[in-house]
């Protein structure tokens, strides 16, 4: 068998075949993934370009400031101590038009989960207005607007009763949005508020810019534990990363071609008269200027047939109660009226029997207090507070706190304390220049400082969804107070902590506020659980 290969042979020649043959399907393999990466590559570029392209036409001719404030989101992000769930100091003006925000995949309580499963298409609505409701984040209604946007639209007077919190705001806006005719030049609705930073919530108001110099208001922290946010670029005013049930007039009716005017105290009077030579169809306002305007014969009220009235018991305390019923005098007979608040006083009764035709009540408030707020006190001496707090900070992961007093000096002591102790800490009280008190809202509200400490003027109302705990420094006298206070926390169904400081003298008022609210306020515990309070 000469010349014939031998059994050994053959089988290296196998081997080196079937090596070479591994050896070409290894390079097949690369290069087939060589290539699936090259058309991810390319796909990742084209989408780029269209970021790009997309950024670029949002900035409209800011191209200097958006790449400054693009550093600054990369600054901003989440783990370089700014507050988790803030919003952000660029926000890019929210999604663009026509574009949702991200889903809020956060544990949402039955406070707002409740429903009866309507959607805002079966209401009607218009398309321009649904458009403002999904680009705000709204996916369906809560119990709330279910109960009382349908029956706004058909005219009737509302005297309704929800939770803080749950879309009460919302619930008056849409239908009031959605009567108002934009082709008419005249003024068509008032939203009255009893505070200016829920007059400027309301509206939300994205013309403010702070003066040139910074006011002395806002403590600068010696050893801050959020890093202030970067000022926002005007061309991208902040919004919110998640969805908010206090939406507002802008954000909601932006498609509506509605004007709509912010009015309150402490601003120049001038400079209302003058807008009002222009056409407004919506006056967001506290009582006593709308009322002076009107006095005047500068807003004319003639086509007014819709007023709301927000946080109702307080515009119908003693103090604002005459005001609110001389400005519905000069309304036409023909008009309807909507109440929304979270308590109502026994004076309710007397307005509504003598200025509301037939109200439809609401009262979705079976339980007082929000289900996904936790409720602790811890009993200590008045000169114990402060080393208290201290520990709070220590041990909670707040993200954002509001801490209540009692009194206007004690804010401002106690804000001084604060920022002793090394903490970023603002405060607000309503003896404060109207400036100062709209900087500290906004900043305070974009995420550039942790903490606020506040008197009552902060108590109704105000929405700022990454506060996830309220300290009652001062424990309050009344259960209407408690509500409201605790209420800035827990927005919309989602968790919340409080933690209340009660001293000898206030144990009677402790007894009694959990009485009123048939609720417990349980002693704090050595650890408190963050899943009870904490963002994911």
């Amino acid at each position: 068998m000469d010349g014939q290969p031998t059994m050994a042979q053959r089988l290296a020649q196998q081997q080196v075949a079937a090596q070479q043959a591994q050896q070409q399907a290894a390079i097949r393999k690369q290069q087939q993934e060589l290539a699936a990466q090259q058309a991810a590559l390319a796909q990742q570029q084209a989408a780029l370009m269209a970021a790009q392209q997309q950024m670029a036409a949002a900035a409209g001719g800011a191209g200097a400031q958006c790449a400054a404030c693009m550093s600054a989101q990369a600054a901003h992000a989440p783990g370089n101590g700014a507050p988790r769930g803030a919003p952000s100091a660029m926000g890019a003006g929210g999604p663009q038009p026509g574009q949702a925000p991200s889903k809020d995949m956060r544990v949402k309580t039955e406070d707002v989960t409740a429903t009866k499963g309507n959607d805002f298409e079966d209401y009607f609505l218009k398309r321009e207005l649904l458009m403002g409701i999904f680009e705000a984040g709204f996916e369906r209604p809560s119990p709330i607007q279910e109960e009382a946007i349908p029956i706004a639209l058909a005219g009737r007077d509302i005297l309704a009763r929800a939770k803080n919190g749950t879309g009460k705001t919302a619930a008056f806006i849409i239908p009031t949005l959605e009567k108002v005719d934009a082709t008419k030049s005249a003024i068509q609705a008032i939203l009255l508020v009893p505070t200016r930073e829920l007059a400027l919530q309301t509206s939300q108001v994205r013309r403010y810019r702070p003066p040139p110099t910074p006011p002395p208001v806002p403590l600068a922290p010696s050893r801050p534990l959020a890093s202030p946010a970067p000022p926002a670029c005007p061309a991208h005013p902040a919004h919110p990363q998640f969805p908010l049930p206090h939406q507002v007039c802008k954000d909601l009716g932006k498609h509506l071609n509605l004007e709509i005017m912010v009015s309150t105290g402490g601003s120049a009077l001038k400079d209302d008269i003058l807008r009002l030579y222009n056409t407004v169809h919506i006056i967001v306002a506290t009582p006593g200027r709308v009322l002076d305007m009107a006095e005047k014969g500068v807003a004319k009220l003639d086509a007014c047939h819709i007023i709301c009235l927000d946080e109702a018991d307080k515009l119908l305390s003693p103090e604002f109660m005459p005001v609110v019923e001389k400005l519905i005098g000069y309304m036409p007979s023909q008009r309807q009226i909507l109440l929304f608040s979270a308590t109502f006083p026994v004076k309710v009764k007397t307005f509504k029997e003598r200025l509301m035709r037939k109200p439809y009540e609401i009262n979705l408030m079976e339980e007082l207090t929000l289900k996904g707020v936790t409720q602790y006190y811890a009993f200590v001496e008045e000169r114990q507070k402060v080393h208290c707090l201290n520990t709070l900070f220590a041990k909670l992961q707040i993200n954002q706190s509001i801490i209540f007093c009692n009194s206007v000096n004690r804010v401002e002591l106690l804000a001084k304390k604060i920022t002793e102790l090394g903490y970023s800490c603002f405060y607000i009280h309503a003896k404060m220049v109207q400036q100062n008190r709209n900087r500290v809202f906004h900043d305070f509200r974009n995420g550039r400082c942790r903490n606020l400490v506040s008197s009552d003027l902060f108590t109704r109302g105000i929405d700022i969804p990454s506060v996830n705990v309220v300290i009652n420094f001062d424990f309050p006298k009344t259960a209407e107070t408690y509500l409201h206070r605790i209420g800035r926390s827990g927005r919309f169904g989602h968790l919340g902590l409080a933690v209340n400081l009660i001293t000898y003298d206030d144990r009677f008022n402790l007894y009694k506020i959990e009485k009123d609210l048939a609720t417990e306020i349980k002693p704090i515990p050595p650890v408190i659980d963050k899943a009870l309070y904490a963002f994911a």
